[in-house]
């Protein structure tokens, strides 16, 4: 892995929280589970085998089934205090990582990729309306 500055990467990106990074790191692991049907304990980021590798919009959805299933009905909650209010800053996020050399990405991948994947709003308000609908 690359030396990185920690508030340098978080200044690139636009000062989210530190938690959003580390969120952002293991929703990976868990959207190339759900991807590709791996076990998220046996993904790295550092293994250079591309054929576990997700676009931004696979990303964005993954991102969005972890919140659900880690924080419940506060994931939108949660995500907002850290400064994440769209899936734009998903994008944000990850592409400081990639230059800082922490992620990668192909020749393909473009930030565009995770612009209005979903609405945050609507999309995390359906999980509680979900989970009140489950509980009945």
């Amino acid at each position: 892995m690359a030396d990185f500055d920690i508030p340098s990467i978080m200044e690139r990106a636009g000062g989210f929280s530190p938690h959003a990074f580390q969120f952002i790191r293991d929703g990976l692991s868990h959207t190339v589970s759900m991807v590709h049907g791996e076990d998220a304990d046996s993904v790295t980021l550092d293994e250079e085998d591309e054929s576990r590798h997700v676009g931004g919009r696979d990303l964005c959805i993954g991102l969005r089934d972890y919140a659900i299933r880690r924080y419940g009905l506060l994931a939108r909650t949660v995500l907002n205090h850290w400064g994440v209010h769209s899936t734009q800053d998903f994008g944000k996020i990850v592409f400081a990582l990639v230059d800082a050399g922490l992620l990668r990405k192909t020749d393909e991948d473009t930030i565009e990729d995770f612009e209005g994947v979903f609405d945050f709003e609507a999309d995390f308000e359906g999980s509680i309306e979900d989970s009140l609908d489950a509980s009945n």
